[in-house]
C-alpha cells in the first residue's frame, strides 16, 4: 500500500516531508524492490540474499536508553543498559528526522504486533529506507490483516536511519558513530550506523522485557514447542550455539517459537510472527526443517555464495559466524502456527536449561530445584568454543543473565522471581541439558556430545523416563543426575566418572565452580536460598 506521511500521522513523529511511504507490502513486492534497488539477489529456490555490510551481528556497546523520570528508577543500569541524555537524544533524533525529510528515496514501513496473546501484546511501527529491512521484519514480526490496519495506532516505533551516523560520539561521550537508543517514555527507538536487521527485533524485545514483567508476565528469551495435541509444552533457554533453535525444531514436536516468549497467567504466548536461524554449517540432515525453510520469502544474511551459480555455502564463514535467515514462522511446516493456530499454549510442562560446557564438568542431564533453577537462570552459563571467535584459544566461560543479558531492562532477579513464582505454582521441572563436552575439554580433541544423544536426553525429559532411575548428585553443583537413561550409562551421565583422571577432573570443576561464584557476585543479591543453591567448593 503506497500512502503518505501525513495519512499516517507521521507529522507527529517530525517527517513532514514524506510523501512516498510504502506500508505493509506484499513479500513479493518487498523482494522486487529489494532486487531495483540494489540492495540484494535471489538466491537457492527464492530465497532474496543481502548483504549487512560492516556489522554483522548486534552493537551492544552502541545501544543506550534516554535517562529520564518514568524509567529512570525501574531500569537495571550497567553495561547492557547505558545512561544517555535526553538533550543527546534530542539531537541525533533531530539528524534522523532530517535525512528522512530531506531524502527523496521511498521510505518503508511495517506496522504489525508483538506477542500472540492479545491481552498482552503490543502495536508496534518499524519504519526504513531500505526494502529488505522492511521484508525482515515483516518476517519477523506478527502480520497483520488488512482491517487491524484501519485504525492501528503505534504502541512503540522504530525509526531505521541506519545511513545516518553521529560524527560527534566523542563529544557525547558514547562508543562509536553507531548509535541504537530507546526513549521508553516517548516510545520511539532511533537506529543509526548500522544496517543489521537484528537490532529491529532485538530493540522491540527489550522493550517487551520493560513492559511485560511489570504486567506480571515474564518475558524470555527461549524456544518453545509442545505435542502434536497441544499438550504437554517445553520451553529451552540457551545462548548462541547451544542449539536452543535446533532442539525446539523437532520433527516430533511443532514449534511454537524459537526465540522470544512470554509466560502469562494463562500460558505462554511467542512474541514472533518468524524465526531468525544461524545458518552457519547448517545441515540439511540435521536440521531439515530450517533448511527447508529456506525458499521464496525467505532472507539470508551475509552468507557466502558463488557468484554464477548463486549456490551458497553455508560452511564459509569469511564474512562471519553469524550467518542468519529470517523467514515467517508458518514455514516450518511442523509449527502450531503452520497448523492454522496461534503460537500460544497452555503453562509450560518443562523447563529445559541449554549449555555447551567447553570445559567438560556439567552433566549431560540434570534436574534442578526451583532454587538452583534461579541460580542457573540468573547465571545464564555457556562456555565459547575456542576457534570460533578470533583471540580464543581456549574455552572461555560466558555467563548471560537469563540467558539473555544483552536484552534485559529490568534488574535480572526480577526476572528470576517471576520465574521461580511460574515454577512454584504449576510444579515445573527444570533441568539442565549440556550439549557441549563432558569427560574433557574441547581441546582435548574429544567429540563434542552428538545431537542424536541430545535428543535421545531430551525425549527422556520430555516423556517422563528420566524420571524411572535413580539419581546422584553432582559433588560440586549440587544437581541431581540420573545414573542411566536409555543405553547411556553412568560414564556418560556422571562428569565424575566420565574422565580419565580424576585429578584432571577436580581442578577443572574447580576452576568452574570459582567462575560461577564470582559471576554471582555482581547481582549483588542477598536471598540465602539461591545463594545456597549455587555450586560450592
Amino acid at each position: 500500500m503506497i500512502t503518505t506521511g501525513r495519512q499516517l500521522n507521521l507529522d507527529k513523529l517530525g517527517l513532514n516531508n514524506i510523501n512516498e511511504v510504502h506500508r505493509n507490502l506484499s513479500v513479493e513486492s518487498l523482494i522486487e524492490e529489494t532486487v531495483k534497488n540494489g540492495e540484494g539477489i535471489i538466491g537457492p529456490r527464492g530465497a532474496t540474499i543481502v548483504d549487512t555490510g560492516k556489522f554483522t551481528g548486534r552493537s551492544p556497546k552502541d545501544k543506550y536508553i534516554v535517562d529520564e523520570p518514568s524509567s529512570s528508577d525501574k531500569i537495571w543500569w550497567g553495561s547492557v543498559n547505558k545512561k544517555i541524555d535526553e538533550k543527546i537524544f534530542d539531537e541525533l533524533y533531530k539528524s534522523v528526522i532530517d535525512y528522512y525529510n530531506s531524502d527523496n528515496s521511498k521510505t518503508y514501513l511495517f506496522d504489525g504486533f508483538a506477542g500472540f496473546d492479545p491481552s498482552h501484546n503490543i502495536n508496534i511501527r518499524i519504519i526504513a529506507k531500505r526494502a529488505w529491512q522492511a521484508h525482515f521484519v515483516n518476517n519477523m514480526f506478527i502480520r497483520p490483516e488488512k482491517e487491524e490496519l484501519k485504525d492501528f495506532s503505534p504502541d512503540f516505533t522504530i525509526i531505521n536511519a541506519s545511513s545516518v551516523q553521529n560524527k560527534a560520539f566523542k563529544q557525547h561521550g558514547m562508543n562509536s558513530e553507531t548509535f541504537i537508543i530507546f526513549h521508553l517514555a516517548k516510545k520511539i527507538a532511533i537506529i543509526g550506523g548500522t544496517e543489521y536487521g537484528g537490532e529491529m527485533k532485538k530493540g522491540i524485545f527489550s522493550v517487551l522485557h520493560y513492559v511485560l514483567p511489570q504486567k506480571g508476565v515474564l518475558s524470555m528469551h527461549c524456544s518453545a514447542n509442545v505435542d502434536e495435541d497441544g499438550t504437554n509444552s517445553a520451553i529451552f533457554f540457551g545462548l548462541s550455539g547451544t542449539g536452543k533453535t535446533t532442539l525446539s525444531t523437532d520433527p516430533k514436536r511443532p514449534l511454537i517459537g524459537d526465540d522470544e516468549h512470554g509466560w502469562s497467567n494463562d500460558g505462554i504466548f511467542n512474541f514472533e510472527g518468524g524465526c531468525y536461524a544461524k545458518t552457519i554449517n547448517l545441515d540439511p540432515e540435521e536440521e531439515p526443517d530450517i533448511y527447508n525453510a529456506i525458499r521464496h520469502g525467505a532472507l539470508l544474511e551475509n552468507v557466502v555464495y558463488d557468484p554464477h551459480t548463486r549456490v551458497v555455502d553455508y560452511s564459509d564463514n569469511s564474512k562471519t559466524e553469524n550467518t542468519r535467515v529470517s523467514y515467517p514462522l508458518n514455514f516450518i511446516e511442523n509449527s502450531v502456527f503452520a497448523k492454522g493456530r496461534p503460537a500460544i499454549s497452555g503453562h509450560p510442562e518443562t523447563i529445559i536449561f541449554l549449555t555447551c560446557d567447553a570445559y567438560g564438568v556439567i552433566p549431560p542431564v540434570s534436574k534442578l530445584s526451583p532454587e538452583q533453577a534461579m541460580y542457573h537462570f540468573i547465571s545464564g552459563y555457556t562456555a565459547k568454543v575456542a576457534g570460533t571467535e578470533r583471540g580464543v584459544t581456549e574455552p572461555t566461560a560466558t555467563f548471560s543473565p537469563c540467558f539473555g543479558g544483552p536484552f534485559l531492562t529490568l534488574h535480572p532477579l526480577k526476572y528470576a522471581e517471576l520465574l521461580r513464582e511460574k515454577i512454584n505454582e504449576h510444579n515445573v521441572p527444570t533441568y539442565l541439558v549440556n550439549t557441549g563436552w563432558v569427560g574433557a575439554n574441547a581441546q582435548s580433541g574429544a567429540k563434542r556430545i552428538s545431537l542424536p544423544i541430545t535428543r535421545k536426553i531430551i525425549y527422556a525429559i520430555l516423556d517422563g523416563t528420566i524420571n524411572d532411575t535413580d539419581f546422584e548428585t553432582d559433588p560440586y553443583f549440587g544437581v541431581e543426575i540420573p545414573t542411566s537413561l536409555d543405553d547411556l550409562g553412568p560414564e556418560t551421565l556422571l562428569s565424575s566418572r566420565a574422565w580419565s583422571s580424576e585429578k584432571e577432573y577436580k581442578a577443572v570443576a574447580e576452576g568452574l565452580v570459582k567462575k560461577f561464584q564470582d559471576n554471582f557476585k555482581k547481582f549483588n543479591i542477598d536471598d540465602d536460598k539461591i545463594l545456597n543453591a549455587g555450586p560450592k567448593l
